[in-house]
């Protein structure tokens, strides 16, 4: 019986070993090593994303440069304070060289306009409609942003061979005092 005692405590032993080394030893190790999966492919998901903004961030740097050069072209074509006096005789000029008589000319207070000035002139022109049409395409030609509005025309002989124009014309412009105190910021 002895042997008996014996034997079924050593084939506990053999069979309870393994049994205890599943639950105490393999199950806890199993769960930390799914946790550290888990962790690892979260890990690997946040990097992709973060490859994406890092991909992302560049092509918008490209794209900040892009506009930044643009900027740069405009405000190229704006003048300074300095300047208008020069666009306002070379606006006369044009209207002169395109047959008209020589434009009264009317200066408002220039007015803001986000970073820049925008000058409002209220001009006032005579002459034939050959000769204005070729006025407003020289104007448009000019190298500096103006806009024409508030265009009235009138004839003033019966068959209306000559016309007055009565427009607002707007000169954009830098003023170095805005442009430098923007800069600051």
């Amino acid at each position: 019986m002895r042997t008996g005692f014996q034997g079924l405590v050593i084939v506990g032993i053999v069979v309870g070993m393994p049994v205890a080394s599943y639950y105490l030893v393999f199950r806890p190790q199993n769960r930390e090593i799914e946790r550290a999966k888990n962790d690892l492919q979260h890990k690997e998901s946040l990097l992709i994303k973060l490859r994406e903004e890092t991909a992302r961030n560049a092509d918008l740097a490209k794209a900040n440069e892009e506009i930044r050069r643009g900027v740069k072209i405009i405000e190229a074509r704006l003048p300074s304070t300095k300047e208008i006096d020069a666009l306002v005789r070379q606006v006369s000029d044009l209207a002169l060289a395109s047959g008209l008589k020589a434009p009264a000319i009317k200066s408002s207070r220039p007015v803001p306009a986000a970073l820049y000035m925008e000058q409002p002139l209220e001009l006032e022109v005579m002459g034939n409609f050959v000769g204005f049409f070729s006025f407003v395409a020289a104007v448009e030609k000019l190298p500096r942003i103006t806009r024409i509005h508030d265009m009235k025309l009138t004839g003033l002989l019966k068959d209306e061979a000559e016309l007055q124009a009565q427009f607002t014309l707007s000169i954009y412009f830098q003023d170095e005092k805005r442009v430098a105190s923007a800069e600051e910021k």
